[in-house]
C-alpha cells in the first residue's frame, strides 16, 4: 500500500507502475496528460530513461480531478 496512515506519501518518488496503479491510467494516458500540461511532469531519476513523480504532486493532480471532489468543478 502506497499510503501512510495519514494518507500522504511524504517525500517519496513513485515511479510508473505506483502513479499508473494510483491514478488509474495507462503509461499512454498519462504521458499525453503530460503534453497536454494536464498532469505532472516526471522528474529525471539520472540515466538515460529512469524517472519518477514526485509523490505530492500526483497527490494533488488526484485532489484537483473532479471525482476526488465528489463531481463537482
Amino acid at each position: 500500500m502506497l499510503t501512510t496512515k495519514s494518507g500522504t506519501f511524504g517525500g517519496r518518488i513513485l515511479r510508473l507502475p505506483d502513479v499508473k496503479e494510483l491514478v488509474g491510467l495507462s503509461r499512454s494516458a498519462i504521458y499525453r496528460r503530460i503534453a497536454q500540461g494536464d498532469f505532472p511532469q516526471p522528474i529525471s531519476l539520472g540515466g538515460h530513461k529512469a524517472v519518477g513523480w514526485h509523490a505530492a504532486s500526483i497527490e494533488q493532480w488526484i485532489a484537483s480531478r473532479p471525482s476526488a471532489r465528489g463531481g463537482q468543478q
